[in-house]
């Protein structure tokens, strides 16, 4: 079981990596009027290569590179593609609004995932926390419910797939440098950028455009960088929980940005937001507490055995 501070830090983490993905989220989304999505993916995809490696390098995380070799971490890395792939067929089809209220299904299937396969022990207030987090990002949202279809079936399985990456970062070896799991999962991206380039119309290179794309390569990178670190050696299905962060990230910089005003619904889903996440933090505290308590109790002494007469 991960310790309290290894929780806090993996909770840290998660905050940090949202944020940094909103602000990847709002460039690219700059970015799209002059690329398709398939070229966005493969020039942003190249910029984090190159941002990670430098990230990797600049933080002493590279590590032996024959830890690209282990299973886990390639397991990773196509799990990652696999996500971007999903993501981008999903998103051609249906309403973005329920392609983002989809995707927040990822903690709830994580805690599903780590529950049944026996990864960790998840009571009901945690799945109550993660269950009114999901209600506040529907708040927030407001899919169309006309827009649900077969597609939407892409769309859960891009949660299910990013569910299955994190758990699985969570398996690969301690040995393996964080770094070196950043490198291979941003390498695996613009892959999938350069096999969707048949079916999509690539533009002339606009400077500008590519300019947003560098910065959300760098952003991307950092955000990837902490998604790993909140996934390693942590209770996921309690970090994963602050995944509905991004949610509220994305009001603030819809605002800043576009001057978009959130609603009433809107507002209140951000209180469920938060209210989930200070009550996900609070019943750690409590269970860490009782943990300590029952570590630290006297234990009852073995009674001794009569000799056997004669």
């Amino acid at each position: 079981m991960a310790t309290a501070a290894d929780n806090r830090r993996g909770i840290v983490a998660m905050l940090g990596a949202m944020a940094l993905f909103c602000g990847n989220d709002t460039l690219v989304k700059l970015a799209t009027g002059a690329y398709p999505a398939s070229q966005i993916l493969a020039v942003r995809g190249l910029f984090a290569v190159i941002a990670a490696t430098v990230l990797a390098f600049a933080l002493g995380q590279v590590g032996s590179w024959r830890g690209l070799r282990n299973p886990m971490l390639l397991l990773r890395a196509f799990l990652e593609a696999a996500v971007a792939f999903t993501f981008i067929t999903a998103l051609a089809h249906i309403p973005l609004g329920n392609i983002t209220a989809i995707l927040q299904a990822t903690p709830i299937l994580m805690t599903m995932i780590a529950a049944v396969v026996g990864l960790e022990t998840v009571g009901w207030r945690r799945w109550c926390a993660v269950f009114v987090g999901f209600c506040g990002v529907v708040l927030i949202v407001k899919p169309d419910m006309g827009g649900f279809d077969a597609w939407a079936l892409v769309a859960l399985g891009a949660a299910a797939l990013a569910a299955t990456r994190d758990l699985v970062t969570r398996q690969i070896r301690a040995e393996v440098s964080t770094g070196l799991v950043t490198i291979a999962s941003a390498a695996a991206v613009p892959l999938v950028g350069l096999a969707l380039s048949p079916t999509q119309e690539w533009q002339p290179i606009d400077a500008r455009a590519t300019g947003f794309l560098a910065g959300a390569a760098v952003l991307v990178s950092l955000g990837n960088y902490c998604l790993i670190v909140a996934c390693r050696g942590t209770d996921v299905s309690l970090v994963s929980s602050f995944r509905y962060s991004v949610v509220v990230w994305a009001v603030m910089l819809g605002f800043l940005v576009w001057g978009e005003l959130p609603d009433t619904l809107a507002m209140a889903g951000t209180g469920l937001i938060v209210a989930a996440g200070v009550y996900t933090i609070h019943r750690e505290r409590v269970r860490m507490r009782e943990a300590r308590a029952t570590a630290a109790a006297p234990q009852p002494q073995a009674k001794p055995v009569p000799a056997a007469q004669p």
